[in-house]
């Protein structure tokens, strides 16, 4: 048989499309980027801030959170899967306060400058709220108290529309492209979110004044928004373990108080609680504190509506 070189090489001059090499090429070393086009990634250290961020940037952001509900964010390894994470964010999203001082610096270290203290990457929710229990003296005889002040600030639900604000900012000046979107994802949230807290704050009113025994300072920020009395915690001092000489001490203050409640986040340990339980008869409550804490805690809205029901069923002061 006679090949006709000549019509060959013209036919495939023909098909042949130089970026096509090129695309496949691109497609190799790039599918997750060519995928995420136009998302901005967030890296949120706890669930709170995680839902924030998917409610104010909707179908725009990729959210992940460092930690879940049943860890204690405290104490997290900066694992390389974290830094793995980190290193892909274009906004770093946390509580701060010094809440995730053991690992959070070791991750930004790892991290893209568009991340680092000072620039629209890096969101600490504490900057942006009032700040409760600002030690006057730093001590570590004084058990682990962190030197910026109580960073559970997200458990005043009055305390979560500042912080979407900033958010609403910081997305929007990272894609301003969808400026315009975010702040019609934050017009919507803070509508929503106005008319929770009205039922929220209505509901809460009975539990003024209503002994409380914590297990840690996770829930100053609920107590202070609520009106509660804490009376005691089952923590000698944040951080360290209950001694039995300390939950003995603890049995007048309730006895002082029949009314009250031990209430605890789902990653503390609960033999002290139910130590103190068995001994007064007084009710445990385990809140979920932040989202996915429980089964009907699935994003800030429920979790607030969880919260509230379950302390209203223990009754008012």
């Amino acid at each position: 048989m006679r090949i006709n070189i000549n019509r060959l090489i013209s036919v495939n001059i023909k098909q042949y499309n130089p970026l096509k090499p090129l695309a496949i090429l691109l497609f190799i070393i790039f599918p997750a980027a060519t995928l995420a086009a136009g998302n901005i990634n967030v890296f949120s250290c706890e669930p709170e801030w995680a839902s924030l961020a998917q409610s104010i940037g909707g179908d725009k952001v990729s959210v992940f959170s460092a930690t879940h509900a049943k860890q204690n964010p405290h104490f997290i390894r900066a694992r390389p899967s974290l830094i793995a994470k980190i290193r892909k964010a274009d906004l770093v999203f946390c509580s701060g306060g010094g809440l995730e001082v053991g690992w959070l610096p070791v991750l930004i270290q790892r991290a893209n400058q568009s991340v680092q203290p000072g620039t629209p990457g890096y969101l600490m929710a504490s900057d942006f709220v009032p700040v409760l229990e600002i030690p006057t003296v730093v001590d570590r005889s004084h058990g682990d108290i962190h030197p910026e002040g109580n960073p559970h600030v997200h458990l005043n639900p009055e305390n979560i529309l500042p912080v979407a604000i900033e958010l609403q900012k910081r997305l929007a000046s990272i894609d301003s492209s969808n400026s315009e979107y975010y702040g019609k994802q934050l017009e919507a949230f803070t509508k929503k979110w106005n008319t929770s807290l009205k039922k929220w704050t209505a509901d809460i009113a009975a539990l003024e004044n209503k002994p409380v025994i914590v297990h840690h300072k996770s829930f100053s920020y609920l107590i202070d928004w609520a009106n509660m009395n804490e009376i005691g915690a089952i923590e000698p001092k944040p951080g360290l373990p209950p001694t039995i000489h300390h939950l003995k001490s603890l049995l007048s203050k309730v006895k002082e108080h029949p009314n009250s409640i031990i209430i605890m986040s789902p990653y503390d340990t609960p033999k002290g609680a139910k130590w103190l339980s068995n001994k007064t008869g007084q009710p445990v409550l385990t809140l979920p504190y932040t989202v996915d804490g429980d089964e009907n805690s699935k994003d800030l809205f429920q979790l607030f509506s969880q919260t509230v029901k379950m302390l209203k069923s223990t009754g008012g002061a």
